[in-house]
């Protein structure tokens, strides 16, 4: 049994896995599709996380997997690395590198082709971004570290508490950067931009996507229910990240690169200071043009 966000509970994992089990094979049993298993076992998972007070089994899961290795790390040393949004490099090998769109690249990438009108989240809230490479590093210098010590020791990667970037700012970059350089659609014509709303809550985004999209398609609404199904789900997904308001106590990182710069002669070859990042640069002039090139199609 292991201690959950909510005080008031305690996790089985064991339990909690044979429960999944069992869900599954009662839905296979009843003969649902691939799809509807899909779908339903999602929602499931979904609402198991916010019963112990995760808000989705993303972060569940990797909870339970921190819980696991605690439980069996026994005299090995247990090192914990905990990044945040994780986006293109920084440096190394090359600044700009990036495989595939990941947290806030589906956003600048929706922006950028015309697609996204509208954002969601507080304007003053804080998006924890930190570049892969600097991740790499500090994974790198952890290692060292604590590799012949019987240490259990959780290090967050992040720039929240150093060197924090509003959700304001990177909506400022992205429409600056596309309207100096605008996406050219595989018609060959360029995407004008705007800013987009912002809606500060939930509340208000529902109600703006009800008169928006699902009121005037009410003739086709069954055509088009799967994609404002999808944008919905995914509102609900990044709900938590685009409304978090604080910052991840990263001091014993901080600790590390102390340690690292006073002990080793080629620390400066791992650098993994969030402080050291000009956001407007980094965003405009590595960020969005890196994942352009590497990772977006007209």
């Amino acid at each position: 049994m292991e201690e959950t966000l909510k005080g008031t509970s305690r996790l089985d994992i064991k339990a909690e896995k044979e429960l999944v089990e069992e869900y599954l094979d009662r839905l296979r049993v009843q003969g649902a599709t691939k799809e509807a298993i899909t779908s339903t076992m999602k929602e499931f998972g979904i609402a198991r996380a916010k019963l112990y007070g995760w808000p989705n089994t993303y972060v569940y899961t990797k909870a339970m997997g921190e819980m696991l290795l605690g439980h069996f790390h026994q005299n090995l040393p247990l090192v914990i690395i905990r990044p945040t949004m994780v986006t293109s490099t920084y440096k190394d090998p090359f600044s700009g590198w990036i495989e595939g769109a990941r947290t806030i690249d589906g956003v600048i990438a929706a922006y950028g082709k015309g697609k996204l009108k509208c954002f969601l989240g507080g304007p003053e809230s804080i998006l924890d971004v930190i570049p892969a490479d600097m991740v790499v590093n500090a994974m790198i210098m952890a290692m060292v570290a604590h590799a012949n010590t019987s240490s259990r020791i959780i290090f967050h990667v992040s720039s929240s508490l150093r060197n924090p970037m509003k959700l304001c700012s990177l909506r400022n970059f992205m429409f600056r950067y596309f309207t100096l350089n605008p996406w050219i659609d595989k018609n060959g014509k360029s995407i004008n931009f705007r800013k987009g709303i912002v809606f500060s809550s939930i509340a208000k985004f529902q109600a703006y996507m009800a008169i928006r999209y699902k009121l005037p398609l009410k003739d086709v609404y069954i055509d088009r229910n799967r994609k404002v199904k999808l944008v919905m789900r995914l509102a609900e997904l990044y709900k938590p990240y685009v409304f978090f308001i604080g910052s991840f106590d990263d001091s014993n990182t901080e600790k590390l690169r102390v340690a690292a710069r006073e002990s080793y002669v080629d620390a400066h070859l791992f650098d993994f200071d969030p402080k050291c990042i000009d956001w407007e640069d980094y965003i405009m002039n590595t960020h969005i043009p890196g994942l352009i090139k590497h990772s977006m199609k007209p």
